[in-house]
């Protein structure tokens, strides 16, 4: 008999739910939430809102789409944490409630965790190359930066880790240094490919292992700003793309020295990335032109599965589910949520 499991995303801004059967993805939807826009960032209380608009309709399309009955569910994967208590509390208040009244097992899943096992998502009519254990995974986000040794599906140490603000973070907030709307890192990427990466230098932090700090990157940065605008007061327009380019060089560098250390280190060659900032060109380019200098296995998600999705829920439910790892019914949200 199939294992079919509905994933529930709620954590910050995106609703989304889809459904996996066996390993193979069979739909998944993803309602965004423009309104944050005006705002320059994710509003929690106008988010939890959204969240209980969409997410009946959201979990219905992925039903159907996937062709199937909700009778044939398996069980329920949803985003315990970490995340916005507000958004992660509607997820998980309908995931009991769809678990309860079809009486089928519920399974948590921490969000950073989903984002890793996102590479063992499984298509129809696809390559569906999958990574091999023991790898690393360089976990890049908006709100977390960290480098992850994978020994098996439910098996993972954090072995590096910002102590500070994050690679997605300090991609965001250069670019409001810079005049770029939220989300400014995905503008930065895009000028930054009619940039010269050397047009200027920025500092990059010395820390220790492969741990990795973002504040102080952002703080020269906008200094750096300051001074040239008080000497120019065109200087951002007149530069906008080579200081695109040259913050994200730093900002993919200060990743990837890290990531190489802990690689050679370890003596792992199975390397992948994951998170929001994996969609970014920079970083991609710079994963595949490193994995030819130090002979890598590399894993880069698809663009659909680097921000948030229920897919990579789904697929962290499933392996749970065969793992008999379920959740009671008086579990509750954590904002905060360590592997």
């Amino acid at each position: 008999m199939s294992v079919t499991i509905l994933g529930i995303e709620s954590s910050c801004d995106d609703t989304s739910a889809a459904i996996i059967q066996d390993g193979y993805l069979l739909s998944n939807i993803i309602a965004n939430q423009d309104v944050h826009k005006a705002y320059g960032g994710v509003v929690p209380e106008l988010a939890s809102r959204a969240h209980q608009q969409n997410i009946i309709p959201v979990v219905d399309q992925a039903i159907k789409k996937a062709g199937i009955t909700k009778e044939e569910i398996s069980a329920v994967a949803f985003t315990r944490g970490p995340g916005l208590l507000g958004s992660l509390l509607v997820g998980t208040s309908f995931s009991k409630s769809f678990a309860l009244a079809l009486n089928i097992p519920l399974v948590e899943v921490n969000h950073l965790q989903a984002h890793i096992l996102v590479h063992f998502i499984k298509q129809y009519k696809a390559d569906n190359r999958l990574p091999e254990f023991p790898f690393l995974c360089l976990l890049v986000s908006g709100g977390h930066t960290q480098i992850v040794l994978i020994k098996d599906f439910l098996d993972m140490e954090i072995i590096g880790q910002t102590i500070d603000d994050a690679g997605g973070e300090a991609f965001d907030k250069c670019a409001k240094v810079i005049g770029l709307p939220y989300p400014g890192g995905p503008l930065i990427d895009k000028n930054a490919q009619q940039g010269n990466k050397n047009a200027f230098t920025f500092n990059k932090p010395r820390i220790k292992e492969f741990d990795y700090s973002f504040s102080g990157l952002k703080t020269s940065f906008l200094y750096f700003i300051r001074d040239s605008i008080k000497e120019n007061p065109d200087f951002i327009k007149e530069n906008m793309n080579d200081l695109c380019a040259s913050i994200q060089h730093t900002i993919v560098e200060i990743l990837m020295d890290k990531l190489i250390a802990a690689s050679k280190k370890t003596g792992i060659k199975n390397i992948a990335i994951a998170g929001g900032v994996s969609a970014n060109s920079g970083l991609r380019n710079a994963i595949l032109e490193t994995a030819k200098k130090y002979n890598w296995n590399t894993f880069i998600p698809e663009f659909k599965f680097t921000t948030d999705n229920a897919a990579m829920i789904a697929i962290t439910g499933y392996y749970k589910y065969l793992n008999k790892d379920f959740a009671s019914q008086d579990i509750a949200p954590l904002a905060r949520f360590q592997y």
